[in-house]
């Protein structure tokens, strides 16, 4: 229970620091600004269109997203499902009028449509602008449809202003920030599995266990989040020049979600054995020692933060020494018992593989990649 707890209260403080996040408040302060000027200019619209100011404070709210990209296909994704339900209301407006069974019939036709991935976040406004014309609009469902989408518009309009004249930050640093916590992460738990297997057996602790299911959702979060990094470069100024390049974190990326399978294929097959699962080999007495020493060493390189540097090479070093004797303690005891040792094979195996990953990119790899596409 307690672990639950601190497991929550870790979760709670990390949506709070998101929630007062500078990029966040940066967003909030537009948001803002821009919901204040559609308010400020809705009423001088011309015609009829300025009976419905209210609609241009929630198009800039809709429009409003933390990547410029994000702003300019949610604000057309929210035109075109408004477009579309009007459409659809105005169809029953001038063929058999709104009755008990067309109001609800249109609502489940806009339904249907909004379900085909056209209308992306905005889907629910091709139901929902359906409805309001044939109820809000009523008598004057035209004058009402026009006031609604083209103060939509003006808001979704001042939106996408207010969020190119004030560009939010690339989100590449921050990408980058969570791809370096998730080296430390996978670094942290092959500690703690080369901890668990040399402390008394079996091992007391089951923590390193459950900790393994969850490195597959940090990858895909992190996709996500280098996703949301490119997403936010585009069309903006404040990511020219390198500064926002992410093929080498998508690289590094791609390297660590690797090694995160074989540290789970490790852990699997140790936890197996602990608990005695279907399947599971036995671990040779002899082995705890040098896996656990293994273990330990190829973390340290993982963890390593500076490539190329004197610490790295003797880490390495370190690392595959203890592979190499790792690997002759499972040849010597097979010899000796005439046995596989499973647990010991697959373990030298997949840290031999993980010390080969590890290895980092060089300095000069994004600069000698752009002069290969620059003279091709």
């Amino acid at each position: 229970m307690s672990t639950r707890l601190r497991a929550r209260r870790s979760g709670a403080a990390l949506e709070i620091r998101e929630a007062v996040h500078p990029a966040r408040l940066l967003l909030v302060a537009k948001t803002t600004l821009a919901v204040g000027l559609a308010w400020t200019i809705a009423p001088h619209m011309p015609g009829i269109t300025d009976e419905y100011p209210y609609y241009a404070p929630l198009g800039a709210l809709v429009s409003m997203y933390p990547t410029l990209m994000g702003s300019l296909r949610s604000g057309l994704q929210t035109l075109l499902g408004l477009a579309t339900g009007i459409g659809l209301a105005l169809l029953v407006v001038i063929t058999v009028g709104p009755t008990w069974w067309t109001i609800p019939a249109v609502v489940g036709v806009g339904m249907l449509i909004s379900g085909t991935g056209w209308f992306g976040a905005a889907r629910e406004y091709v139901p929902v602008a359906a409805l309001f014309v044939l109820i809000i609009g009523g008598q004057n469902a035209d004058d009402y449809s026009l006031g609604y989408l083209v103060q939509m518009a003006v808001g979704v309009a001042i939106g996408l202003i207010v969020n190119v004249v004030i560009a939010p930050a690339p989100l590449t640093l921050a990408a980058a920030a969570r791809v370096d916590a998730f080296r430390e992460q996978l670094s942290a738990h092959l500690h703690d599995i080369g901890s668990a297997v040399s402390e008394s057996w079996p091992p007391e602790h089951e923590k390193w266990a459950d900790d393994a299911a969850s490195l597959a959702d940090t990858t895909s979060a992190l996709r996500a989040a280098l996703a949301d990094a490119d997403d936010s470069r585009r069309g903006n100024v404040r990511a020219r020049g390198r500064r926002g390049e992410t093929q080498h974190i998508h690289a590094d990326l791609t390297r660590l979600d690797r090694v995160a399978h074989l540290i789970r294929d490790i852990s699997d097959e140790i936890a197996d054995t602990i608990w005695d699962r279907p399947g599971a080999l036995e671990l040779d007495p002899a082995l705890p020692e040098p896996l656990s020493a293994a273990c330990h060493a190829v973390a340290e390189v993982i963890g390593q933060e500076e490539p190329l540097t004197a610490a790295d090479h003797r880490a390495r070093a370190e690392a595959a020494r203890a592979i190499r004797l790792l690997l002759e303690t499972v040849d010597v005891r097979t010899i000796d018992v005439r046995r596989s040792m499973g647990p010991g094979v697959l373990a030298a195996m997949h840290l031999r593989r993980i010390l080969i990953l590890s290895g980092h990119r060089e300095p000069d790899e994004p600069a000698g990649s752009d002069a290969e596409s620059s003279g091709a």
